[in-house]
């Protein structure tokens, strides 16, 4: 059985072992694969692995004899799962595996707005400190978390860990989402996205892309936030009108925006996110540390060893 993994660098850099999925059948690993090598190299496949390779319907019906793709992520848009369905491919994701680190990096986000510590550090490195003649300087407010509300849009597992971790810090929890939550806290009030957007200083995106919700964080959106709100995103760019944003935080309306997904990744030179005031982006790194890196490789050799059983996994799709 032939296993091709089309882009695997991500996931796996070199401080990984492919070992758990060579060992169910003859592995090619490629780094990276472009649209120009990407026939040639799936050719002859029984299954596939990919994280971004987009795999369509033109590639898939000129893939006679895959059976598997296993989708190297959570989001399985990059599959035809139409395509995939009427091939009778089996189509897999990797479910819930980052909860703990995307939550991490949200309060990564909220705690350096609030406190602007790599400012500090590096005024402190250039030698501001030493020339002061104060004990202590401030080159920013200093925001103290306890009492103010984060408003979480998508309460699935990341959502309900930023909720955690924002009650540690004595904020309160408010939460949209699209169906009726039960077994929450008490602490926790589910609400309309209209009552989130206008009553919350730190508004968290962890809901899913879906057609109905791309760029619904908009002007109007922005319009209806609190003068010296905060944006998260470590959802999916495209849930950002991202020229809508960055005249929100040029003008002053936002105080800030952490954004680890933008609407093309990587960025366009003339993304107007990269030079918007107090816009702070990372290159898509919240599901990256080695921990969920690890549980990622563990699932994904589950899956396949799952379906080599009869007995496959996190199927995302219907196949004939």
């Amino acid at each position: 059985m032939k296993i091709v993994v089309l882009d695997g660098y991500t996931l796996n850099p070199g401080d990984l072992s492919w070992d758990a999925i060579e060992k169910l059948g003859d592995l090619q690993v490629y780094e990276r694969t472009s649209n120009v090598e990407l026939l040639e190299r799936a050719k002859g496949a029984t299954a596939l692995f990919t994280n971004k390779v987009i795999l369509s319907r033109e590639v898939i019906n000129k893939l006679p004899e895959l059976r598997y793709i296993g989708v190297m992520a959570t989001g399985y848009n990059v599959v035809d799962l139409e395509a995939a369905n009427s091939a009778a491919i089996t189509v897999t994701n990797i479910p819930a595996y980052s909860a703990d680190s995307v939550a991490q990096l949200v309060f990564s986000f909220i705690l350096n707005i609030s406190n602007q510590l790599a400012l500090h550090a590096a005024s402190v490195r250039e030698g501001a400190w030493t020339k002061s003649v104060d004990f202590s300087f401030t080159l920013s407010p200093q925001m103290e978390l306890a009492g103010k509300t984060i408003g979480i849009v998508g309460f699935g597992k990341i959502g309900k860990k930023v909720a955690e971790i924002a009650s540690a810090f004595g904020m309160k929890v408010i939460f949209q989402n699209r169906s009726l939550k039960k077994d929450v806290p008490d602490a926790y009030r589910q609400v309309e996205l209209e009552e989130l957007i206008r009553t919350a200083d730190f508004i968290s995106l962890n809901c899913p892309l879906m057609e109905e919700n791309r760029e619904f964080m908009n002007r109007d959106k922005f319009n209806q936030m609190k003068k010296g709100a905060v944006l998260i995103n470590t959802g999916r760019g495209p849930l950002i009108n991202e020229q809508d944003l960055a005249d929100a935080l040029n003008s002053e309306k936002l105080a800030a925006a952490g954004l680890d997904v933008l609407s093309t990744e990587p960025p366009l030179k003339s993304n107007p996110l990269l030079t918007a005031k107090n816009c702070y982006i990372t290159p898509h790194i919240a599901w990256s540390t080695v921990e969920a890196r690890k549980r990622l490789m563990e699932i994904l050799a589950a899956n396949f060893e799952a379906y080599q059983a009869n007995n496959p996994q996190n199927v995302v799709n219907s196949p004939n």
